[in-house]
């Protein structure tokens, strides 16, 4: 009996001899087909999504997203919270505008003599201006308050009441912060709409309430509003600016006085 056995091969090959022939015999032997061990699934890693907040506007998401930072820039440098976001949201289009998208500038602060960081050159009272670029947004509030803080023309803003936004909103204009003549007016507008003395207030320790402020309704006078609140007509119009007697339906009147120190 020979015995044959090729190397890459699997059959055995047997030859039995007898009288009148050779008989071969092919053996095939099968392979035996490993099981494939199925592997285990890996548990499923579940993946926590943060649900974006949504906000009603633009403007609310800004405020919500640089309030902290706006308090922290008043608490080092005095510069009122409510002024900070007021500007922010003005000057840089409630963070949407090219300069706070591409320079993360939100103030509008042009480059001016003794600049060394990035510039940007963007159109404003003259073609291409130059006007500083940050890595940060946070760079950018912080230069904001230096940027008073250090400049003499603005060192009267800062004898003012802290909580006077009023004033300091009327004292950047006077002291050439902006051109726009209605600059003090739309801070302001923008204080009251959105509540942004209320970061004042915070960082004052000044507890707020829902009397703070009085929406006009029809057939209301300031001396109903005197007697209601129990506060002279003459202050009513101190602390809103008033020069007449006249009210409109849906203004905003502030009928307590704001801390000045």
């Amino acid at each position: 009996m020979l015995l044959l056995a090729s190397c890459g091969s699997q059959k055995k090959v047997t030859t039995t001899k007898s009288k009148d022939k050779t008989e071969q015999v092919v053996e095939t032997k099968k392979k035996k087909k490993r099981k494939s061990k199925a592997k285990t699934p890996e548990k499923a890693e579940v993946a926590i999504v943060e649900t974006p907040e949504s906000y009603a506007t633009p403007t609310d998401e800004y405020i919500a997203i640089y309030s902290d930072i706006a308090q922290e820039e008043m608490r080092n440098y005095n510069v009122p919270a409510s002024i900070t976001l007021a500007q922010g949201i003005l000057e840089s289009g409630s963070g949407k505008g090219r300069l706070s998208t591409e320079a993360n500038n939100h103030f509008g602060i042009k480059c001016h003599t003794g600049w060394t960081g990035g510039k940007i050159y963007h159109d404003d009272d003259k073609a291409q201006e130059c006007f500083r670029k940050y890595k940060n947004s946070k760079y950018s509030f912080r230069d904001h308050s230096l940027f008073l803080k250090d400049r003499k023309r603005y060192a009267g803003l800062f004898a003012l009441g802290k909580g006077d936004y009023e004033a300091w909103a009327k004292g950047l204009k006077a002291a050439g912060y902006a051109t726009d003549r209605k600059y003090p007016q739309k801070l302001i507008s923008l204080i009251e709409r959105y509540q942004l003395y209320r970061f004042d207030n915070e960082v004052l320790g000044v507890e707020s309430s829902l009397n703070d402020k009085h929406t006009v309704a029809a057939g209301d006078t300031l001396y109903k509003l005197s007697r209601k609140y129990d506060i002279s007509v003459s202050e009513i119009k101190a602390l809103n600016g008033l020069e007449t007697d006249t009210l409109f339906v849906g203004q905003v009147l502030f009928i307590k006085p704001i801390p000045k120190d």
